[in-house]
């Protein structure tokens, strides 16, 4: 059996890890309100928790030892290949790092990521003219950084999953769900008809298979898969601070430091 002193204790490594994917998500996310921190700091703590057991304490492994070695009598459950449970635990004999789980775990913290920095060019760009986030990515999803970041605890946990990690993950993605009700709650409120239209022909995720957008008539006779001039000109009138950081606007002082809004006219300067 491997030393386990060997095989863990790496607690540079945990904190390096740790920072660079905290870091990266921060640069597309700037918090600034209590609920934005505590968003982000939940999802912090996720990968803090992950990357302790992975190079630190393998307390998973500690705490399940007695049964792992006797389910899983031929695996050395204390080396550091062994904390790739479900490669073990499927009986993958090679390197796990090459096991479908793990390619599996890059193709959605991949996707994750990618959702997360392609988003925010186009929140970006619509807080700067006032208007509806409803290019890009908008056009497919009404959260798609929501959805990035579910993508992200999603390949994280089957890449190397821990008891701790599997009791946050279906919290985090409550709270993420919640935290997208919440916001767009407040986004009806100030847009009504407009957001509403919006909302019925994008789903707020991922759209299902062979769901279809509701291109239901209106009263006004149009379809809401058709926007009006007059609709365009009341979305680039309501030049609003924006609630969320992850929904389809993004407040003035997301942007940062460089640009501020000026609520007397509702310009960006």
């Amino acid at each position: 059996m491997s030393d386990v002193s060997s095989s863990y204790g790496l607690w540079f490594f945990a904190f390096l890890n740790a920072a660079i994917f905290i870091i990266f998500a921060f640069s597309f996310f700037k918090p600034q309100t209590t609920r934005d921190w505590r968003s982000f700091g939940a999802f912090s703590a996720f990968l803090v928790a992950l990357f302790s057991e992975m190079y630190g304490f393998p307390l998973t492994i500690y705490l399940l030892s007695g049964w792992l070695q006797t389910s899983y009598p031929g695996v050395d459950w204390f080396s550091h290949d062994a904390g790739h449970l479900p490669e073990m635990m499927f009986g993958w004999q090679a390197n796990p790092h090459f096991g479908p789980f793990h390619f599996l775990s890059f193709v959605l913290i991949g996707g994750g990521f990618w959702l997360i920095s392609a988003a925010w060019p186009v929140l970006y760009a619509a807080q700067r003219k006032g208007e509806l986030a409803t290019t890009g990515l908008y056009a497919r999803m009404r959260h798609p950084q929501y959805a990035g970041f579910a993508l992200v605890l999603t390949g994280f946990l089957v890449q190397w999953p821990t008891l701790l990690t599997l009791a946050m993950y279906p919290f985090l993605i409550w709270m993420y769900a919640r935290l997208a009700r919440t916001e767009e709650q407040e986004t009806r409120e100030r847009f009504g008809t407009v957001f509403e239209d919006y909302a019925r022909r994008v789903p707020a995720f991922f759209r299902l298979w062979g769901q279809r957008p509701d291109n239901h008539i209106d009263k006004r006779g149009q379809s809401n898969g058709n926007r009006t001039s007059q609709d365009r000109t009341t979305v680039r009138k309501s030049r609003v601070p924006f609630p969320d950081s992850l929904h389809h606007f993004v407040p003035a002082h997301r942007i940062g430091s460089s640009a501020d809004l000026d609520h007397s006219r509702g310009q960006i300067r």
